[in-house]
């Protein structure tokens, strides 16, 4: 009796320990059976006190009372399957009649409470059925990506979401995207692993960096063409421009619009062209659009208008040529001067990291989600990185990027820099660069050497 004593205490201690120290650990050994136990064994009374539950059909009602049987209670909706993952449990409930997945949505902070779980999200699957996603411990603490990614073409990584899923910035689906955060928000990071991400792509990768370059010119042998100040990314995006006008042809040149050719085969972009007359797609990347569009003089003036006009046409047109832009910015909104709200309307993915006022919140989301305003003004200084997500759906997320050093994304694209594309339309703004080092330059300095 006392060696199990002895043994329990020792697992308690450890299980605490872990909870403290490692809360993944701790989820994997400890609090994934826990969790488990505790939401079957809670299940009907938690629905219940939270009105997830419907009055019993009439005909078992009917049927109780022929066979003098005890009225059956309220039905919960039923759990198809319960799955743990690496961050938490999956539920997938079948709606009883009457029930509505906005009843369940608007009940997750009930059942956080009442599961003792860290948070709790859901959605809905197909009519009838709903994915509750629950969240063993706070994900967003320390981000850990997971060893298998959903990886294709034009489809990268870059964070981790609160329900411990992976965000995934899909350009085929969301084209254009508009990122906004105030100094020391965890923008810039956000932005390298988005173009580490990208560096092994069959992508061309063009930066518009007005901050002389101090961001991105580091990156620059995975790069196609630079900019680093308001001038040059005029010329830079006239030359977009053109060359966009030049797919257009191409694609209509490949048509072949006749009665004999399957709708399938017919090309309205550059993915339904053959894969050898696939022009490569390209990624704009504006680090302070702000820049661009300031002006003091006339001079200055007719290049911001000539440089949103560009944006602007990028945004409209670009997509099915393959040209996708990646905004960034501190503020985004009506005081930039004209074109800018045009230009917004066009960027369909919107993320806020930490911003300074309401104001900010509302440029990024108040137009397509209003709820998420709320949370991106209560994003703690504390926790750089962590920004809020959304799209035109009016769906958002809380995520949180992992920290990727200057030196691991310069790693990263001098490892991929033989995938740069040459284009022809580019070649006057492809960065000179220094022939490459010998040897790898490490992450961290060696540990000096002792005597």
């Amino acid at each position: 009796m006392t060696d199990f004593m002895v043994a329990l205490v020792l697992v308690v201690a450890i299980a605490g320990l872990l909870r403290w120290r490692r809360p993944a650990w701790y989820w994997l050994t400890f609090g994934v059976t826990l969790a488990t136990l505790r939401v079957l064994l809670r299940y009907g009374t938690v629905m219940d006190a939270c009105g997830l539950t419907v009055p019993p059909a009439r005909w078992r009602l009917t049927l109780a009372r022929v066979a003098n049987r005890p009225v059956p209670g309220p039905r919960a909706p039923r759990i198809l399957r319960v799955r743990p993952t690496r961050t938490g449990l999956v539920l997938r409930l079948k709606l009883r009649p009457g029930q509505d997945a906005f009843d369940v949505a608007a009940s997750c902070d009930r059942l956080r409470h009442s599961f003792a779980m860290y948070g709790v999200t859901s959605r809905e699957l197909r009519s009838g059925v709903v994915e509750v996603r629950m969240t063993g411990y706070d994900v967003l603490k320390r981000v850990q990506m997971p060893a298998r990614l959903d990886t294709r073409s034009m489809r990268v990584p870059v964070a981790l979401r609160e329900d411990g899923s992976v965000h995934y910035r899909d350009y085929r689906s969301i084209p254009h995207a508009l990122t906004l955060g105030a100094t020391e928000s965890g923008k810039s990071v956000y932005q390298r692993n988005l173009v580490a991400g990208l560096a092994s792509h069959r992508v061309a990768l063009v930066g518009i960096d007005c901050k002389q370059g101090v961001e991105l010119f580091p990156l620059a042998r995975r790069f196609s063409a630079l900019a680093d100040n308001p001038d040059t990314a005029a010329e830079l995006l006239d030359a977009l421009v053109v060359r966009m006008e030049g797919v257009y042809q191409l694609i209509r040149a490949e048509q072949r619009i006749s009665a004999d050719v399957p709708d399938a085969e017919i090309a309205a972009d550059i993915w339904s062209l053959p894969e050898e007359l696939r022009p490569v797609p390209i990624v704009v990347l504006v680090d302070e659009v702000a820049e661009l569009a300031l002006f003091a003089n006339k001079e200055e003036e007719k290049r911001r208008d000539r440089i949103i006009t560009a944006l602007v046409r990028l945004a409209q047109l670009g997509r099915a040529a393959g040209i996708y832009l990646e905004v960034c910015g501190q503020r985004f909104g009506s005081e930039l001067g004209k074109g800018i709200t045009m230009l917004r309307a066009q960027l369909t993915g919107r993320t806020a990291h930490r911003v300074n006022d309401e104001t900010s919140a509302n440029m990024a989301f108040g137009d397509i989600a209003p709820d998420a305003v709320l949370a991106a003004i209560q994003i703690p200084t504390d926790l750089p990185g962590v920004a809020i997500t959304g799209d035109s759906t009016g769906g958002w997320a809380r995520i949180r990027a992992p920290h990727t050093s200057l030196r691991q994304a310069v790693n990263t694209c001098n490892r991929h820099a033989d995938l740069t594309p040459d284009l022809p339309e580019l070649a006057p703004f492809r960065p000179a660069l220094p022939s490459m080092p010998a040897i790898p330059v490490p992450l961290s300095k060696p540990a000096p050497a002792t005597a």
